[in-house]
């Protein structure tokens, strides 16, 4: 296992990913209805032999009457597998499903792998070709060099589908991205650089094949192995290689790199030298890609030449090299035009998209997550792989590439309603929570758990500090150090631990706390004993001592004592009341829902405070929130006596002047359908509310509940919003994902 894979998780802890619960990481989901017999009727037979037909007439009927459109085979016989060599197809099956994910987390690309045992590669292209009616596209991946070369030719010949061997073009778009902005911020001309390619596998035949067809000359291309230059005369080299021979006299890395431009190293850790740095012309443009070390650590390059622009494949440097930016989009932008191939004209498309992306103004979301405070720069050359605009620009450009080249079968007239179809295929929250993760990761906070003694809480508890997202803070006895040994912590004194039976911070804590609590009924021995006995207490107390900037709880007890005792300790904010949000998160779409977890009959200025304060974490999560206040009646009707705080909250946001759709009292069909809200034309919502502010406690937390267990989407939360420290709640059913989650949140600011 790699060094950046063990410094961000344990083995342990990826076993139990991929174990727990359903093995594996996907599943097939039914698209349509299967609820009735007729449902099955029209799914199977008779009803499905009315497609068959259509389909038998004209073949092209299948993108629209099957998923094929949109299905994309990743396929791999697992002869070079990440970084780990040839362990088998079978083996290959953790990465294959993985791509799988990826296409769907990214740009909403169903897919599904097939691991082929064989290394024989007629048997391998016979195999693959036989599948082309399955599928709108073939990704290869992980299949040794040379074998993929021959492999991909043959089977771009034979299919009429795209095929894509994402090791060798993907990393190549990406590459060139890079390369455009960095000769930008260089003042180089691509016909001018000279480039030293370090690495002759897959991979690097396709970066120098692609910068080549983007103007890169021949001749000022030199590609080098373990052996050296590789020059024409050279024995030992196979087709794929001899063809980016060059006529030079140089032989050696260290000769190739006198007077380069730019250095591309897909080879293996430390092969570039800081003399050889030293040795490169000014400003030189380096991209050191092998992984997890790559030729030279950014450091040592940047300390041999300050003036260097710098990239690698790792996550914890800029300018991270990274095919998810690739192709997800190239697929999506390919499959939605029924494009017969990926062309260079589509591969050159994308990498100007991602390049001029990267040029333009960051995200606050973005620079947020990434520590990003400028725009496009030495250090931001390529944009963040969760940029959420990657989705909109990348395969529109592809798109128009495949049409202009001629190889789109079914052309798009309107580009501009296009994008927008792009934009609502996918929800921003997932964006945003991968965002807030890698904001965690750049500037990691210390997080109180204070029901340490619980597996599940010890569980997130070592995720987060194992995965770089912030520094836990245990609340429990002694014995919680043996516990964690059990869990396979090596060194678990490590984790800073907090006893109230031997901590010295307890009279500092008692005082605290007594000088908070004497007027209100509690003697001084009181508060020894909550602070000595309550984790509640005393985790709270830590928190408000500054010894933590956030806390997690609720795992032993249930919300509303949780929520007693934190109110014992910390304040709302001030003119603020608190209150949850649940937050219903499906493919494309997220719904919020206020207050579900602790104002009962709440006024109808807190309904308007739980309103705009939803809102604002709708706008965080990347939304542009629509609230509506729900009832049992739908502007009036029918006439009830509970409506008055709801009609009277709508007032208030009137009277406000918010800058948010809003709309009540409405039941939940018409604000969640637009059938339903057409029958009232003057309503001010312009499409479904994703804010849905309930008119008590009892019917929120009723229906968040009933939603968590019946619904089909993922549930996030509840979310506490408005108290003066970042402190959450989770649900006593809280997996270590889940507790990990909030307190990402929590910390991030996002929940607050």
């Amino acid at each position: 296992m790699s060094d950046e894979v063990t410094n961000q998780f344990s083995e342990r802890e990826a076993l139990l990913f991929h174990s727990e619960g359903r093995p594996g990481k996907i599943e097939i989901v039914a698209s349509k209805p299967m609820a009735t017999q007729r449902d099955l009727a029209l799914a199977y037979s008779p009803g499905v032999a009315v497609p068959v037909q259509r389909i038998a007439e004209d073949a092209s009927c299948a993108y629209d009457y099957t998923a094929k459109g949109n299905l994309v085979a990743v396929i791999s016989n697992g002869t070079a597998i990440l970084g780990l060599g040839n362990l088998g197809a079978l083996a290959s099956k953790p990465v294959m499903e993985g791509k799988a994910v990826l296409f769907k987390r990214f740009a909403d690309v169903d897919s599904i792998d097939l691991e082929v045992a064989t290394e024989d590669v007629d048997a391998f292209v016979n195999c693959v070709a036989l599948l082309e009616p399955s599928f709108g596209g073939i990704n290869l991946e992980d299949i040794k060099a040379p074998e993929c070369f021959i492999i991909e030719q043959a089977l771009r010949e034979r299919m009429n589908i795209p095929v894509f061997h994402d090791d060798q073009h993907g990393t190549a778009i990406i590459v060139a991205a890079g390369l455009i902005n960095a000769c930008l911020l260089t003042r180089r001309r691509l016909d001018e650089v000279k480039v030293v390619v370090n690495g002759a596998g897959a991979a690097a035949i396709a970066c120098t094949e692609l910068i080549k067809a983007m103007g890169v000359r021949h001749d000022n291309v030199l590609i080098c192995d373990r052996t050296g230059v590789i020059h024409q005369g050279r024995e030992g080299v196979n087709q794929w290689q001899s063809a980016h021979a060059a006529v030079t006299d140089r032989r050696t890395l260290t000769e190739a790199l006198h007077g380069a431009d730019v250095f591309l190293g897909l080879s293996a850790a430390g092969a570039l030298k800081p003399e050889m740095v030293t040795d490169m012309a000014p400003a030189p443009i380096i991209f050191a890609m092998a992984n997890p070390e790559p030729e030279i650590r950014p450091e040592l390059a940047r300390a041999a030449r300050p003036d260097a622009i710098i990239a690698t494949g790792r996550s914890d440097y800029p300018n991270q090299v990274n095919n998810v930016l690739g192709f997800p989009y190239v697929f999506r932008g390919a499959l939605d035009v029924r494009a017969t191939t990926i062309n260079d004209e589509m591969k050159i498309a994308a990498a100007h998209a991602i390049a001029d992306l990267a040029r333009q103004r960051v995200p606050e979301e973005v620079a947020v997550a990434y520590g990003v405070r400028h725009s496009f720069g030495p250090d931001y050359i390529i944009p963040a792989p969760f940029d959420p605009r990657l989705m909109e620009i990348v395969p529109a450009a592809v798109a128009r590439a495949a049409m202009a080249s001629g190889v789109a079968t079914k052309p798009i007239d309107d580009m501009d309603a296009y994008r927008q179809r792009l934009r609502e295929r996918l929800n921003p929250t997932t964006s945003v929570l991968t965002l807030a993760y890698e904001g965690a990761r750049a500037r990691p906070k210390r997080v109180i758990f204070a029901e340490a003694e619980e597996e599940v809480v010890l569980r997130a508890a070592i995720a987060l500090k194992e995965g770089g997202l912030g520094v836990p803070v245990l609340v429990g006895r002694d014995d919680v150090y043996d516990r964690l040994r059990a869990l396979g912590v090596e060194q678990p004194e490590e984790y800073e631990l907090h006893n109230s039976r031997n901590s010295p911070l307890v009279p500092r804590m008692v005082e605290f706390l007594y000088d908070r609590l004497q007027r209100r009924g509690f003697l001084k021995r009181d508060v020894e004993r909550m602070i000595n006995q309550d984790r509640n207490t005393f985790g709270a107390v830590l928190l408000q001592l500054g010894h933590g900037d956030a806390m997690i709880t609720g795992i032993t007890r249930t919300y509303a004592h949780t929520m007693r005792d934190l109110k014992r300790v910390i304040d709302p904010e001030p003119g603020r009341v608190p209150f949850g949000i649940h937050l219903l998160v499906g493919r494309s779409h997220t719904v919020f829902i206020a207050d579900t977890t602790v104002n009962e009959r709440p006024s109808a200025e807190e309904l308007a405070d739980i309103a705009e304060r939803t809102a604002q974490v709708a706008r965080r999560m990347g939304h542009e929130p629509r609230v509506a206040f729900l009832s049992y009646s739908t502007f009036g009707n029918p006439e009830g006596k509970w409506l008055d705080n709801i009609r009277g909250a709508v007032g208030v946001l009137d009277a406000r002047g918010v800058e948010f759709e809003y709309e009540g009292e409405m039941a939940p069909d018409v604000a969640l359908n637009p059938r339903q809200l057409a029958n009232y034309p003057f309503a001010r919502l312009s499409g479904p509310a994703n804010v849905l502010v309930m008119p008590g406690l009892q019917s929120a937390n009723i229906s968040a509940k009933l939603l968590r267990e019946l619904g089909g989407d993922d549930t996030i939360g509840p979310m506490l919003v408005g108290m003066e420290k970042p402190v959450q709640i989770a649900p006593m059913t809280s997996t270590a994902s889940e507790l990990v989650t909030l307190a990402v949140l929590a910390a991030g600011g996002i929940a607050r």
